[in-house]
């Protein structure tokens, strides 16, 4: 399997954590946003969108969307299950995650803060305003279910898609300088899922492509 990524993508954080998970070997294709280079129509044909991540499949099929080929892993490669037994508890965790991926992460990406900045003229502190509050609205309910649910983890004591939403969107927070105070347990079960060899690997630092310069 190839995936598209960026180092720093949090879209892509989020799905090297599910194939690290899954044991799953994949070849990395960096496309660095900052330069545009996902622009290219060579990409364009692997997704339509011009986003990352995308991953290509052994049998040469093109799968976007984060969410998706999350979706994707969960069902083709079912152990270690990264959704719960019990149908209810699968749909906590979907909303769990579903906070992040539809709530917060999207109104905090770069084309986002860009857009900001170069069509509204906002300032940046106006733009660090704007992030902290859409992150804070998230996890605010996404505290609140993780102190019904959370053991070592975001939903019990296993990993779930939860934690592969959570860690790097944690990581983006402490990027942008939002104060985590108010949300212990997120950063609780986020520094718990870090010491996972499976996160580790997928940390944006121990990328290829990374450049913390």
């Amino acid at each position: 399997m190839i995936l598209h990524g960026y180092w720093r993508s949090s879209a892509s954080y989020r799905v090297r954590i599910a194939l690290g998970l899954k044991g799953l070997s994949f070849e990395q294709v960096t496309h660095d946003l900052r330069t545009s280079a996902h622009e290219g129509a060579d990409y364009g044909f692997i997704n339509p969108q011009h986003f990352v991540p995308a991953l290509e499949t052994d049998d040469g099929t093109s799968l976007i969307q984060s969410p998706a080929i999350l979706e994707w892993l969960e069902e083709r490669f079912p152990s270690p299950p990264l959704l719960p037994d019990a149908l209810n508890d699968r749909a906590i965790v979907r909303a769990m995650a579903a906070i992040i991926g539809c709530d917060v992460h999207p109104l905090n990406n770069l084309r986002v803060l860009r857009s900001l900045k170069t069509d509204l003229h906002a300032q940046q502190h106006q733009i660090d305003a704007w992030i902290a509050r859409w992150f804070s609205e998230g996890f605010s309910a996404l505290e609140t279910l993780l102190e019904r649910h959370a053991g070592e983890f975001a939903f019990g004591d296993a990993p779930t898609l939860a934690d592969c939403y959570i860690v790097p969107q944690v990581y983006s927070a402490r990027r942008f300088n939002v104060d985590l105070r108010p949300f212990p347990l997120a950063e609780q079960v986020s520094s718990a899922a870090e010491l996972l060899p499976a996160f580790a690997a997928a940390h944006p630092t121990a990328q290829p492509d990374a450049d913390i310069a």
